[in-house]
Order: C-alpha cells, then sequence, then structure tokens
C-alpha cells in the first residue's frame, strides 16, 4: 500500500467499481462493474493505471476525502467542481498527505469517477473489487471514516489530457434539456410486439426517465408498447440479460437494464441498447428526456 484515502464526506452514494466480474452468471452472480466505463477507464489512463484497477463512482458529486500520504488522482465522468483544500484543481492532481479532495455537484449528468494511482485496494471478492447494488457483493458504499487503501502504481509518462479523445470530463455527459439518443437494435423478442412497434419505441417525442432508476434499471415513461395478437397474455420463460436490454412489462413501458441488471428475466426483450451508447445511459437523470434511434444491421 502506498497511502489511503479517508472519507470526510461520501456524497449521496459512492461506491468501489472496477471492470466487474464477469463469467459467473451461470451462479447467479451478475457482473456489475463502473456504469460509465468509458469515463472509469479515462481516469485509469490519466494516472498511469493498469485498466482494470479499481476507483470510485459518486453519484451527483458531494465527495470529500483526506489524503493520508501522497497520492494522485483524476476526475472523469460528469463534470464537476474540483477542489483541493478549496483551491480549484484540474482534472488530473496530486494531493499531498493531509489535503482534502472536494467534488462539487454536477450541473449535467449523472456520475463522476476518481481513479488514484496505484487503485483503490479494497478485498476483491469473486476477482473484482467492484460493489453489487443488487447482490449486495463487493465493498458497502463509501460512509463517513471509512480509509480506502491505495495499492502502489508507476507514474505514467506525460499525465494530463486523456490521448483517446476530447476531455474526459465529458465522458458520457447528458445534457439537462437535450435530448439524450441511444442507438438500439432488435432485440430477441421483438415479433412478440405489434409491427409499429418501431415507430412507439423511435418516436420524435421519446421518453422521460423516471425518479425510480438506478444501476440495476433506467425505466421510461411515455408511449406505451403493445404486443401482437397472439402473444397478448403469453408468458416468457426466464432469458440471459446483458446491460442494454430493453424489456417491456405488461404496463407496456420500457425498462432498460443497466451493469447491475439481474442475470435472467421474465419479460420479453424488444431491443437492446448497442455498446457504444450504455456509457450515455449511465449519465441520464430522472427526467432527462431520451430518445431511441433503430439501427437494423445487413
Amino acid at each position: 500500500m502506498s497511502g489511503a484515502l479517508e472519507v470526510l464526506d461520501p456524497g449521496l452514494l459512492t461506491l468501489v467499481q472496477d471492470a466487474g466480474r464477469p463469467g459467473w452468471a451461470h451462479v447467479g452472480v451478475g457482473r456489475a462493474g463502473a456504469a460509465d466505463a468509458g469515463a472509469w477507464r479515462a481516469g485509469n489512463r490519466l494516472v498511469g493505471n493498469d485498466e482494470g484497477a479499481a476507483g470510485l463512482e459518486v453519484l451527483l458529486g458531494g465527495l470529500r476525502v483526506r489524503a493520508l500520504g501522497d497520492v494522485t488522482v483524476a476526475v472523469t465522468g460528469a463534470a464537476v467542481d474540483v477542489r483541493v483544500d478549496g483551491v480549484p484543481a484540474g482534472t488530473t492532481t496530486s494531493l499531498r498527505a493531509g489535503q482534502v479532495l472536494t467534488l462539487g455537484r454536477p450541473a449535467h449528468g449523472l456520475r463522476t469517477y476518481v481513479a488514484v494511482r496505484g487503485g483503490i485496494a479494497v478485498e476483491p471478492v469473486l476477482g473484482s473489487r467492484s460493489s453489487d447494488r443488487l447482490g449486495g457483493l463487493g465493498p458497502h458504499p463509501l460512509a463517513v471514516g471509512d480509509v480506502l487503501p491505495v495499492g502502489s502504481g508507476r507514474p505514467p509518462a506525460r499525465p494530463g489530457r486523456d490521448p483517446a479523445g476530447p476531455s474526459p470530463m465529458d465522458a458520457g455527459r447528458a445534457e439537462r434539456g437535450d435530448v439524450v439518443v441511444l442507438a438500439v437494435e432488435p432485440g430477441p423478442h421483438a415479433h412478440w410486439f405489434d409491427v409499429r412497434w418501431p415507430g412507439v419505441l423511435c418516436a420524435p417525442e421519446g421518453y422521460q426517465v423516471l425518479p425510480e432508476s438506478d444501476r440495476v434499471a433506467v425505466r421510461l415513461d411515455g408511449a406505451p408498447l403493445t404486443r401482437a395478437r397472439g402473444f397478448v397474455g403469453r408468458e416468457l420463460a426466464p432469458v440471459g440479460l446483458v446491460p442494454g436490454a430493453v424489456q417491456v412489462p405488461p404496463d407496456g413501458r420500457p425498462v432498460v437494464f443497466g451493469v447491475d441488471h439481474p442475470v435472467t428475466g421474465g419479460y420479453p426483450v424488444l431491443a437492446v441498447v448497442l455498446p457504444r451508447d450504455v456509457d450515455a445511459l449511465a449519465q441520464v437523470r430522472p427526467g432527462d428526456a431520451v430518445r431511441l434511434a433503430l439501427r437494423v444491421s445487413g
């Protein structure tokens, strides 16, 4: 261990996250991991970590941590005001022992990530340090007084902006007031629905994100989808799910699963959000407008 972070204020909800724990679905364990994986990976690149190093996922800002030893951190995802001992700081910054890092609240987007050089070195569970909110595995949500060990890590050659693209502070950012467009492809049960379903699911009016949304699923409110004749009232045996799966419960309003999704589900999967847009899904807030755009391969 090369240092640690002491939690002074966890904000609304702060979780330890990494790439998750794939390969356990056969025993009922989901993958979990960072909801906005692109922002999480960008932070690790900025501090010179291996891509799989664990960091912090902060919901709506408000995190305050004190450095116990010298550490280097990067802040990515939903853009927030970053301060060290009350003084504005950059995306990547070094903390001396005793200094306090504070994150403000994002004006747009939902989740901000704090990468630490060396990674958060809490004890792994089934090969991962990620917190699974549905399965209850991994580290508990951070609380005041928690001390997070930091692993050893080599400094990056040129710390600063992420060379892979635009500033990681904008990764996955969902502009409040703008429509967030998510590309989808037909799912395995599209034939269960009225043939006019693309015009409903992908209508210009779109949907609104409901407050009953979290890492497990984003629930949408808007025009309901109807089943095709012959499938009304039918039940479906449990089927495997992936992040971005769009299930349609009996009320006809779609539910889009996130990284803490259940391993299986019993409602038909009408569509699936393309992997490139799952990160954007992680940044939508209740009340945000979402529009689904159909992409048909072939």
